[in-house]
């Protein structure tokens, strides 16, 4: 006789320690729903949980790393609408309250009630099957590419910035990073019909692959200084130690700069004269709210963004070490690394 079906899951427990674990499947709670996981990606925020580089306010150790993925409903919880069995999805990671102020005034992101999110402090989607609140899903298209919608979550990154820097037609647009949010970005800037969709990346591959998305330009560092002041909007997204002060230079005077990378101690501060002086308006974007989850599904179902060509490696769960040793390892044929349990 044959026992209950089986899960497997990788755990982290520690900085460097990893299991692949085989586990009864897990059930869903009372507002939860079950989801049978197609795609998870792996970005330099799962790096840094198995190296032990995140801040400890933001993960829980052992976790089942995971927030960038897309899978089929498989069984839902008490009070879930049991139509969403079967349905393709991704969901949101951040577990906000909901009925704090932030959250009521739309701001999910910004909740106050603490943080929480799959993959960081909840079981996430390096595993067969994930669990979550039935609320946080954005249903996708019956004939959605899975492996395509695991890079949903950093495509809503990126939609909350495009919502913060507000571009409007015929306006000059910089990207500075071509890494997977900075390629996303090109994507949904490009719906936008800017006059230019200038790309700056020190690695000449990946700016060739930005012109294949949409850029008209494409500059390394160098080349950008001299387009100090040219841009109406800069989104930055590479995170690197220069990148914050280095995208305010390019902004035009009263020109708007959104940060979306993660910035380590130490990273050059943006110069407080060169900001009051140009009147720049500065954003940072940190996750996104449910309403840039919804902006970017939306892209997705109408083909304005497409990820998939993105995607570089795929390995199954077995080769984890693997798969997360290619994250930030500096090969810039490196794009997005998928698992695929």
């Amino acid at each position: 006789m044959s026992g209950p079906p089986r899960s497997r899951a990788v755990v982290v427990d520690r900085p460097g320690a990893y299991r692949l674990v085989e586990r009864d499947v897990p059930g869903p709670g009372p507002g939860e729903v079950l989801v049978r996981v197609a795609a998870a990606g792996i970005c330099m925020s799962d790096r840094e949980v198995y190296d032990g580089h995140r801040d400890a306010a933001y993960v829980r150790y052992p976790v089942i790393p995971g927030h960038e993925w897309a899978g089929t409903v498989e069984a839902v919880g008490e009070g879930v609408d049991p139509a969403l069995v079967g349905r393709k999805t991704v969901a949101e990671g951040f577990r906000a309250c909901g009925v704090c102020e932030r959250c009521r005034c739309g701001e999910t992101s910004l909740c106050a009630g603490g943080y929480a999110e799959t993959g960081f402090t909840e079981p996430g989607a390096f595993a067969d099957h994930v669990g979550v609140p039935a609320r946080l899903l954005h249903p996708l298209p019956d004939d959605a590419d899975l492996r395509a919608a695991a890079l949903l979550e950093p495509a809503a990154v990126v939609a909350a910035a495009v919502r913060a820097g507000r571009p409007r037609p015929g306006q000059r647009v910089a990207v500075v990073g071509a890494g997977t949010l900075g390629l996303l970005a090109v994507q949904l800037l490009g719906a936008c019909s800017p006059a230019e969709l200038t790309v700056v990346d020190p690695r000449a591959a990946r700016g060739e692959r930005a012109l294949l998305l949409g850029a008209t330009a494409a500059v390394d560092p160098a080349g950008a200084e001299g387009l100090g002041g040219r841009f109406d909007l800069v989104v930055e997204t590479a995170g690197a130690p220069t990148t914050a002060a280095s995208s305010c230079l390019l902004a035009r005077r009263g020109g708007r700069v959104v940060l979306t990378g993660m910035f380590g101690p130490g990273a050059a501060g943006i110069d407080p004269v060169h900001l009051s002086l140009s009147q720049l308006e500065v954003r940072s974007v940190f996750g996104a709210p449910s309403s840039a989850w919804s902006d970017a599904v939306r892209a997705f179902g109408l083909g304005l963004l497409d990820p998939a060509p993105l995607i570089t490696h795929e390995f199954p769960l077995e080769r984890f070490a693997d798969a997360v040793a290619l994250v930030g390892g500096g090969d810039p044929g490196t794009g997005k690394v998928l698992l695929r349990p």
